[in-house]
Order: structure tokens, then C-alpha cells, then sequence
């Protein structure tokens, strides 16, 4: 048994202002079903945030739709799909009970009492994203209140968990690796789960973290997601699990590659529009720029576009070094009192050290 794991497609980000949408469809249309044709897997997984919002415009929606009839009518290859954070479970799961009869397996709300899907042997047990008021309602268990909570519970409505079972789920294991582009749960600590409630499978493989590597753990995996979505991600490489069974799940990876990577370009404004570097460089990737010059620029971001047209983040590091200067020196004068602050005052204003008899008046309140 063979089968893809991937998860957190956004279909129709937004990134800095731009639409991703085309960006999305390169990548699926090339690497991913490339991958897809190379493998040849019984099954494609899909854990979660296949939209980006729970309204998405009408070219995601497309995208989608394009995507199911190449894997599922054209190749023939179930797929078992859930829905995410970003997701809304009623519109994803739209005739959903229809589509099943092709093989495509979209599991929005959830419902304990369907049991697990099984694809060539091997039950998978889909556990869409848990809403933790949802599921007190759904399972009547007014003691609902976190998302290990609503894990747990749910769970253990399943009963007895099937051999080999594997898990698909959208949620934030306790201790895994965030980025910028992962929406909150909940308020602190409320939004994870303990990877001990996963041991009653002998695979989970998740969505919702983007970072493949967010957590380490033979038998439970996050994919990542499709694409590079913000520029703390600038150093992940993107991919798809490969997952094959041989007594044990056994993991690979492959790598996606997209048209246009996202990247961070670092030095003054002469070097980074100087022929013998950009020449070196993808121009047309997506850009964060950070300029180290030390004197005021006139419309760098202009200059910079007519040599590299996909600038989504321009920075001036002058000016970051300044913020952070106030920003500790707000938080010295924070911390320091009134005398103090009364005193440095008086220094700043006469040029030289107050005399005792000012800082006697000081501390007296006769100022």
C-alpha cells in the first residue's frame, strides 16, 4: 500500500497583496501530479486547509474542481480530504456523499459514527478540523473545552481502533514549530493537542503547521504546506510525504518545486541593482528585500522593480535598527521611576551631572 500525503494547499492566497491562485495551479499541474504519475499511489491525502478562506473566489474554486477530476476521474485514485481551519466543513462537503461513490472522499463535519474509510486494506480514520463547541454539541459532553479536549473525546467515540490504523487530522501538536502564515486556534495554550493521543494509530499524518519538520516523530508527520506563504518560510523546503507499508509505515519524501520560489535578498542598494549580482540571481522570484544602507534612499522600491518585478517586502535596515533602539529605549524608561527619569531630564537639558542638592529636591517633590 502506497499512498501521498499533502495537506495545506491556502488555494486562493493572498501573499503581500498578491494573488497566488496561478502560482498554485503551476505547482499542482507540474510537480505535484508529476510526483503523483512518477508514484502511482492507491490513495492521495489531503489533511486539511484545501481553501484559504471559508469563502474562497471563484478561481480556487476552480482550481479545486480541476484537481478532482485529474486525480480522481483521470488517474482513478481515491482521495480522502478534510477540511481545516480556514476551511468551511459545509461548502467543502458539498455532495459530498455523491462524490464518494467516485472514489472522493471529503470529510467536512464531523461524525464519529461513519467509521473508518478503507483504501487497499488500510482504514483511515479522517478527523476534520475540531471546533471544541462543535463537538461538545455533537458528542454531548458538556466538559468540551480545549482542542485535546475535543481530540480526546473524539477518539474515543470511535471505539476500538481498527489495526493499522491511520489517522488524518488538522491540529497543533503540543511543541511543534509555527510559522507566520498559521492562523491561531485559540488564545494560548487552549489550541493543542498532546501527540500521546495519537497512539492508538500506527500513522497520523496532519495539516495545519507548515513546516514539514514541526515536529520529529516516526509515526506522526505534518507534510507542510503547497507553497511558501510567508517569509519565515523562506528556508523550508517544500514537499509531499510518500508513505509505504511493509510491516511499518515507512516515509519519503518528494520535493515541489514551484516557478517562482520566495526569498530573501539582503544588501545595499548599488549591490543588489549591480549587473554582476542580479545577473547571478531568479529575478522574478518572489522577493523580501532588506537594504543595509546607511543614508536615505529616493524611491528604492522603483529602482529595485526594474530589476526584480516580484518584490512583495522591501525593509530598510537603518530604520529597523532605529525602531529597535526606541522600542528598548521605551522599555529602559518603563522600568526606570520618576526620580530617575526626573534626573536624566535635568542631565540632558544642563550638559553635565545633577548636584546632589537638585536630587534631594527631586526626591522631595519640590520640582
Amino acid at each position: 500500500m502506497k499512498w501521498i500525503h499533502t495537506a495545506d494547499w491556502h488555494l486562493g492566497k493572498i501573499v503581500h497583496g498578491r494573488h497566488m491562485t496561478e502560482d498554485q495551479r503551476n505547482i499542482l499541474f507540474h510537480s505535484f501530479l508529476n510526483i503523483v504519475d512518477e508514484e502511482q499511489p492507491d490513495a492521495v491525502i489531503i489533511a486539511g486547509d484545501l481553501y484559504d478562506r471559508a469563502v474562497p473566489p471563484v478561481e480556487a474554486v476552480d482550481l479545486l474542481d480541476e484537481m478532482w477530476r485529474e486525480l480522481v476521474l483521470k488517474r482513478e485514485i481515491p482521495v480522502i480530504a478534510i477540511a481545516g481551519n480556514h476551511d468551511s466543513a459545509e461548502r467543502l462537503e458539498y455532495s459530498s456523499k455523491l462524490l464518494r461513490q467516485v472514489g472522493l472522499h471529503i470529510i467536512g463535519k464531523l461524525d464519529p459514527a461513519i467509521g473508518p474509510l478503507e483504501v487497499a486494506g488500510i482504514p483511515f480514520y479522517p478527523i476534520p478540523f475540531l471546533e471544541p463547541a462543535r463537538v461538545r454539541h455533537i458528542l454531548g459532553i458538556d466538559t468540551i473545552r480545549t482542542h485535546h479536549d475535543a481530540l480526546e473525546a473524539v477518539i474515543e467515540a470511535y471505539g476500538d481502533i481498527e489495526k493499522n490504523a491511520v489517522s488524518v487530522g488538522h491540529s497543533f501538536v503540543a511543541g511543534g514549530l509555527e510559522t507566520d502564515s498559521e492562523r491561531q486556534l485559540s488564545v494560548g495554550m487552549a489550541g493543542q493537542v498532546a501527540k500521546g493521543l495519537y497512539e492508538p494509530f500506527s500513522y497520523t499524518a496532519l495539516g495545519h503547521l507548515h513546516n514539514r519538520d514541526a515536529i520529529q516523530s516516526e509515526t506522526i508527520a505534518y507534510s507542510g504546506s503547497l507553497m511558501k506563504y510567508s517569509f519565515s518560510e523562506v528556508n523550508h523546503q517544500k514537499s509531499v510525504d510518500i508513505l509505504e507499508w511493509d510491516g511499518r509505515w515507512n516515509r519519503r519524501r518528494r520535493v515541489l518545486t514551484p516557478e517562482r520560489d520566495m526569498r530573501q535578498l539582503t544588501g545595499t542598494l548599488d549591490e543588489l541593482l549591480s549587473p554582476t549580482f542580479y545577473q547571478q540571481q531568479k529575478t522574478d522570484d518572489y522577493l523580501k528585500i532588506v537594504l543595509t544602507n546607511d543614508t536615505a534612499l529616493h524611491d528604492p522600491m522603483a529602482k529595485l522593480r526594474t530589476v526584480y518585478p516580484n518584490i512583495l517586502h522591501l525593509e530598510l535596515e537603518m530604520l529597523r535598527r532605529q525602531e529597535q533602539t526606541s522600542t528598548f529605549e521605551r522599555e529602559m524608561l518603563e522600568r526606570q521611576s520618576v526620580e530617575e527619569v526626573y534626573v536624566q531630564f535635568f542631565e540632558a537639558v544642563h550638559d553635565r551631572t545633577a548636584p546632589d542638592a537638585v536630587k534631594q529636591m527631586i526626591e522631595e517633590g519640590d520640582v
